[in-house]
């Protein structure tokens, strides 16, 4: 669900979407019954972006251009903080 139906975003916050491998389909979102726009970055399996994308409210479909196995739905100001290419490193307590 992603945040599908939250009323907002804080400023440096956001959520990861896992899939199992990297896909392009299964990856790939949409923006129905959301209320606001967020910024769409996609990783591959070695968290490295792949794609990124202002996603707008309502529209019915984002994919990555290369398969990825991550999404990360963040704060509309968060996307320019992002390249393609960029390695992302992840530390889970």
């Amino acid at each position: 669900m992603g945040l599908m139906f939250t009323k907002e975003i804080d400023l440096n916050s956001g959520i990861i979407i896992a899939e199992n491998k990297e896909s392009r389909a299964r990856t790939s979102i949409h923006m129905m019954f959301m209320r606001y726009d967020i910024a769409a970055i996609w990783l591959d399996k070695d968290l490295v972006v792949v794609d990124s994308v202002l996603a707008k409210k309502w529209k019915p479909y984002y994919a990555p251009e290369r398969p990825a196995q991550y999404v990360v739905e963040a704060h509309p100001s968060q996307l320019s903080t992002f390249s393609i290419g960029d390695q992302w490193s992840l530390n889970i307590d």
